[in-house]
C-alpha cells in the first residue's frame, strides 16, 4: 500500500517538482513528488508530499532523507498525517498530535458564515431603552448540535462552585 510523506523546511520561492525528484533519484523510479504550491505566486508554500510504494521503503527514505540539505534548508521528512476535513496541511502541521489524541477528541464546530456588509453605511444602534431589549440568559440559544455539551458544562460549572 502506498506510503505518503510529508517534507518539510522547503525555501518558499519557486521549486519544480523536477528539482525535488531529482534529489530523490537514488529512491528509485517508484517514488512520486507533489510540491504544494500558493495558487497566486506560483512559490512554494515549504512543504511537498512523497509517495513511496511500501512502510519498509518508507522508513529507509526517512532515514536516509531527513535532515539533508536542499536549496541551503535541511528538509525534514515524516510520514503524512492525514488530512484534517476542512484544514489544509500547513494548518494541520501546526496543530498536530497523536492520532490517539484525534481519536478522542471532539469535533469542533464548522465557523458560521460571516454577515454580509451593507454598502459601507455605518448604521447606529439605539443605546437607551429602545426597541427589543432582552434581559437575562434566555436571549442566548446555544447551537442546538453542542447544547447537550453546553448543559454539561454548565452543570459541571454550578458544582464546582457548590464546592468551593
Amino acid at each position: 500500500m502506498p506510503v505518503r510523506l510529508y517534507v518539510g523546511n522547503l525555501p518558499k520561492e519557486p521549486i519544480e517538482r523536477q528539482a525535488l525528484q531529482e534529489m530523490f533519484a537514488e529512491a528509485g523510479d517508484s517514488i512520486t513528488t507533489k510540491v504544494i504550491k500558493d495558487r497566486k505566486t506560483g512559490k512554494c508554500r515549504g512543504f511537498a508530499f512523497v509517495t513511496v510504494p511500501t512502510d519498509e521503503v518508507a522508513d529507509q527514505f526517512i532515514e536516509k532523507y531527513n535532515g539533508q540539505p536542499f536549496m541551503d534548508s535541511p528538509i525534514k521528512v515524516e510520514k503524512a498525517l492525514p488530512r484534517s476535513k476542512g484544514k489544509t496541511k500547513e494548518e494541520g502541521e501546526q496543530a498536530q498530535g497523536t492520532s490517539e489524541e484525534a481519536a478522542t477528541s471532539t469535533p469542533t464546530p464548522a465557523p458560521a458564515p460571516k454577515a454580509k456588509k451593507s454598502g459601507g453605511k455605518k448604521r447606529s444602534r439605539p443605546q437607551g431603552g429602545g426597541g427589543d431589549q432582552r434581559s437575562g440568559n434566555d436571549s442566548f440559544q446555544p447551537d442546538p448540535r453542542w447544547a447537550g455539551e453546553l448543559a454539561k458544562l454548565k452543570e459541571m460549572l454550578a458544582a464546582q462552585t457548590t464546592n468551593s
